[in-house]
């Protein structure tokens, strides 16, 4: 990615100028068919795309689990007809991987997916790892979550939160993968990345380890092109790609998110996108993504809705990492942001402590600056963010649900 300053002028010009090229002319998916799904007693047409060169056929929408803790969603979501399930080892605080081991308990074991992930200390300014990011605590991580999942394999685990080419080739997290493979407690080894997203793609597609990554990917990013070439060389090469944060980490009320269903058919015109892992709390929302699994057509309609969309402010940090280098004490500002739309958009508070503990931030985050040095390149007043939700460190843990 390139290092000069974008201004938010200068967003909003590149990104309306692209608007001709937000739209890509109708092609072929290759591993692309439909299925006929029994979902809930009805019967229903979806679309189903292979996963690279993993063989695996899943729905273009599965279900990212980040947020729900309601299991009789996740339980609606796969008698619905959706497959994949993703989560993480740090989500809820292990919650999340509890609860749907108490979902998929008892059902049978080739009528789900599972997808998680592992991440180790890393520097949240570098994103290089740290003393204690050792193979021997990513597998210990990996054994913690299949005791919650009740499994002894997960189909895909991901190799959390990448943000440079470094990281990607990091050795103990490429033996811990190479030794889960051989003992059978994950088929495939995935990577995720949602900052800094062209040169993890790069790396990974570079590397020949892994089968899939995780990416965030939707039309508001102001480096899209850059994001869809990346994703393009990663499908050719065989690896499974997964879009996410396609309403742009969003909550889908938001008055920013008119349509959460072109959004995600945004992603899945790209024929080089295999799945979609949205994250949904809601039944509602549920079913518009069985809607677009039935029908994941753009129309001239929702076309236009994504084009006025295009141009408008939302709580998702593009992660282009510029504010790092402006900030005079060096806070990890793409995090907070992060935290930020953990709480306003997510309305996750626990997910947003947990992240804002996780910085050892000092006690007076932006306290003490006359006026702040960072000029955000989408245009978030960032001091006035990061002293809002650095307020959550002072919360008792217990006080938030």
């Amino acid at each position: 990615m390139t290092n000069r300053l974008i201004g938010r002028r200068d967003f909003m010009k590149t990104t309306l100028a692209g608007c001709g090229g937000l739209f890509l002319l109708a092609s072929e998916v290759k591993g692309q068919e439909t299925k006929i799904v029994d979902s809930k007693g009805k019967e229903r047409r979806f679309f189903y795309r292979t996963l690279g060169n993993t063989g695996l056929k899943l729905p273009v929408i599965n279900m990212g689990v980040m947020n729900s803790d309601n299991p009789n969603l996740i339980r609606a979501a796969l008698d619905s007809g959706l497959v994949l399930l993703d989560t993480a080892h740090g989500y809820m605080g292990g919650r999340n991987e509890e609860t749907i081991g108490s979902v998929i308990k008892g059902r049978p074991r080739d009528s789900f997916m599972i997808g998680s992930k592992v991440s180790l200390p890393k520097d949240r300014s570098t994103g290089l790892y740290l003393d204690g990011a050792t193979t021997d605590e990513f597998l210990k991580k990996l054994d913690i979550s299949l005791k919650r999942l009740g499994l002894d394999h997960v189909e895909i685990l991901y190799h959390h939160g990448v943000s440079n080419k470094e990281s990607v080739a990091y050795e103990p997290v490429l033996k811990a993968m190479e030794k889960a493979k051989k003992e059978g407690k994950i088929r495939f080894a995935g990577i995720s990345t949602h900052m800094n997203e062209p040169e993890v793609l790069h790396a990974t597609v570079d590397s020949k380890f892994y089968d899939v990554i995780l990416v965030a990917y939707n039309f508001q990013q102001k480096h899209m092109p850059e994001v869809r070439s990346a994703i393009a060389r990663a499908a050719q090469a065989g690896i499974g790609v997964v879009g996410m944060k396609a309403i742009r980490g969003g909550n889908r009320q938001s008055p920013t998110v008119q349509s959460a269903a072109a959004a995600l058919k945004w992603v899945l015109q790209d024929p080089n996108v295999h799945i979609v892992v949205p994250g949904f709390t809601a039944f509602e929302e549920l079913e518009t993504d069985l809607a677009v699994l039935e029908n994941p057509s753009l129309t001239e309609d929702e076309k236009k809705t994504l084009q006025k969309e295009a141009s408008l402010k939302t709580l998702y940090c593009q992660g282009c990492g510029q504010c790092l280098k402006q900030c005079r004490d060096h806070l990890p500002v793409p995090d907070l942001m992060r935290a930020y739309m953990y709480t306003y958009a997510y309305r996750n508070l626990a997910l947003a402590q947990d992240l804002v503990l996780s910085l050892n931030l000092p006690s007076r985050a932006c306290q003490d600056c006359s006026a702040c040095s960072v000029k955000c390149s989408v245009g978030f007043n960032v001091s006035a963010k990061i002293k809002d939700v650095a307020r959550l460190k002072d919360v008792p843990t217990e006080f938030i649900v």
